[in-house]
């Protein structure tokens, strides 16, 4: 047995037993527990402080798995077909969920779930050695910065960090687009790794992207989300002394602390998003965070949406997908 299989029999070991595994995914690092077994989903929602009302991501290892525990329509089987497997891009899909050992707390008690096939080899080997579908939303405490590399991880859930399978830091560093295809008009509950144009390409159809008030369905819905200790500032040119500036675009090295992407790429911008936010979330250099503006083209959706969340001061809520204006 080499190193890798050795860790991965390891990994399995653990999540029978009911415990907690950290495993890398192509978007962020994701705290696993088997979602067949109640106690073990309870676990991730006691360690991430979680609100209970807010439902989890099942990750599976390919489109039959996931037909055994969800109801597939034409369009998602499509979509699946495409973005799960010909052509690998971060998407999660909302579907009618099947009468199966499935743990309430994963759904969060509704008749749907949320299901995706993760890019990432270290993944596609846990899942396909584990065999049944695993709970795992990022690996960090509740409405905290996602983590893309296994450092983060453990800045972020400190001596309680569960067993970690090394898998490099995560090529998008964005979750996955959420969409939501249990009724005949697609509904976007998360902009991510996906940009919606190339969905609705795909479709052949419009997405609903402005949801207003909509009940939580899905991960990523609450209005604040994904913040950093530090207070977050949007669409800034400039930054307070006493602030730390993240930059987007053409800028001398001296002007901001970090810069998301210096070429303008959002692709690239998406990538570094949470890493850059986690460096500079240090309350004893800085008072806050100011951020310039990203445009809202293809992943520049999905960095907007998160910034927005990181920067809201109401916890109680869903957010619509309604984009801000550049300043």
């Amino acid at each position: 047995m080499n190193f890798q299989d050795n860790v991965i029999h390891q990994a399995c070991a653990l999540l029978e037993q009911g415990e907690l595994v950290v495993m890398p995914t192509e978007t962020v690092y994701g705290l696993a527990a088997d979602a067949l077994n109640g106690q073990a989903v309870a676990k991730i929602y006691e360690l991430k402080q979680r609100p209970q009302f807010n439902p989890l991501i099942i990750h599976v290892s390919d489109y039959e798995q996931a037909q055994q525990t969800a109801y597939f329509t034409d369009a998602a089987k499509k979509v699946a077909a495409v973005f799960w497997h010909d052509h690998p891009s971060p998407l999660t899909l909302v579907l009618n969920k099947k009468q199966t050992g499935l743990s309430s707390l994963v759904t969060a008690g509704l008749e749907t779930v949320a299901i995706r096939v993760p890019n990432h080899p270290v993944a596609l080997d846990l899942l396909r050695a584990y065999g049944k579908p695993l709970a795992a939303p990022s690996a960090n405490r509740s409405m905290r910065i996602s983590p893309t590399t296994r450092e983060a991880v453990y800045q972020s859930l400190g001596s309680r960090t569960p067993f970690v399978l090394e898998g490099g830091a995560c090529q998008v560093g964005l979750e996955s687009t959420i969409l939501d295809l249990t009724t005949d008009v697609p509904v976007l509950l998360r902009p991510g790794g996906t940009p919606v144009e190339v969905l609705e390409e795909m479709l052949g159809q419009t997405i609903q992207q402005e949801i207003g008030a909509m009940a939580i369905k899905a991960p990523g819905m609450m209005r604040r989300h994904y913040a950093p200790q530090l207070p977050l500032r949007l669409n800034c040119l400039e930054h307070g002394l006493e602030e730390a500036f993240l930059g987007f675009g053409p800028l001398e090295a001296s002007k901001a602390h970090l810069n998301l992407s210096s070429k303008g790429d959002v692709s690239e911008a998406a990538a570094n998003l949470f890493s850059m936010l986690n460096q500079l979330d240090n309350p004893s250099l800085f008072k806050g965070i100011a951020v310039m503006p990203v445009p809202l083209t293809g992943l520049g959706a999905a960095i907007n949406d998160r910034l927005r969340r990181a920067a809201c001061s109401e916890l109680d809520q869903p957010l619509g997908v309604v984009p801000h204006p550049p300043a």
